[in-house]
């Protein structure tokens, strides 16, 4: 394949804008506000799966304290209800005892349940101020993640820009190749990663590969328009007087 030194030239410039874009590329993949988003993702949930572990055991002692202060209620009820009783003096002597025992029963089972009532509330209070934590810390990680997804927006819409110039700078470049050499160099690049690159000191710029004396004396007395490729990677072998032909 013969082409013009100076459009052979060119490859270089195409090589760099499509190793910017390989890069610009590379740093949407391991974006370190991304990372940093991806972190307080994980942090907010945690806070928020910690959060509603706490909204269940709430639940579950406010349904415990009233099953208790109905329970108590109704002992309360049954007390007055006996009281009633004694008062009225309507009873004979035997159901009179059977109603004061029954009143001793009644006051131990309050106490108990009344003690019970206080441990319940006392917990419910600690697990309040365990929610009341996890939500202050809920909110902060929120807010912190709101500020990486801006920061992170904004790399990202830096990233477009600088891709965005590339693609303008590649789509004037391609106009300037045949349509063979752009083959050869776009089939290059999706195999190796480097289409093209500078034969720089008997090394090739894109395997950094040390060329033999053999194939350096070969190359040399090609002539200046046969594109030449490394004999190692097969890149497209831009020569100029760097070449150390």
């Amino acid at each position: 394949m013969n082409v013009e030194p100076p459009i052979q030239a060119k490859l270089l410039q195409l090589a760099a804008v499509d190793a910017e874009l390989t890069r610009i590329a590379h740093r949407r993949t391991v974006l370190p506000e991304q990372q940093e988003v991806a972190r307080l993702e994980g942090e907010r949930n945690k806070h928020k799966d910690a959060a509603v572990a706490v909204e269940i055991v709430l639940d579950d002692l406010d349904r415990d304290i009233r099953k208790l202060e109905g329970e108590i209620d109704a002992v309360r009820k049954r007390e007055e209800r006996d009281r009633g009783m004694l008062t009225a003096g309507s009873v004979g002597a035997k159901q009179l005892s059977e109603i004061q025992h029954e009143l001793g029963s009644l006051e131990r089972r309050r106490g108990v349940l009344e003690d019970e009532l206080l441990e319940v509330m006392e917990r419910r209070e600690a697990s309040a101020s365990d929610h009341d934590h996890a939500g202050a810390r809920l909110s902060k990680t929120e807010e912190e993640l709101a500020d990486a997804q801006r920061v992170r927006d904004e790399a990202l819409a830096d990233l477009d820009v600088a891709q965005g110039r590339c693609a303008d700078d590649r789509s004037k470049l391609l106009g300037l190749f045949p349509a063979e050499l752009l083959g050869v160099y776009d089939k290059q690049r999706a195999e190796r990663g480097v289409g093209a690159a500078l034969l720089q000191a008997r090394k090739c710029g894109a395997c950094r590969i040390e060329l033999d004396r053999g194939e350096i004396a070969r190359i040399a007395k090609t002539a200046p328009e046969v594109v030449v490729r490394c004999p190692e990677c097969g890149a497209v072998l831009v020569r100029t007087k760097e070449s150390g032909l």
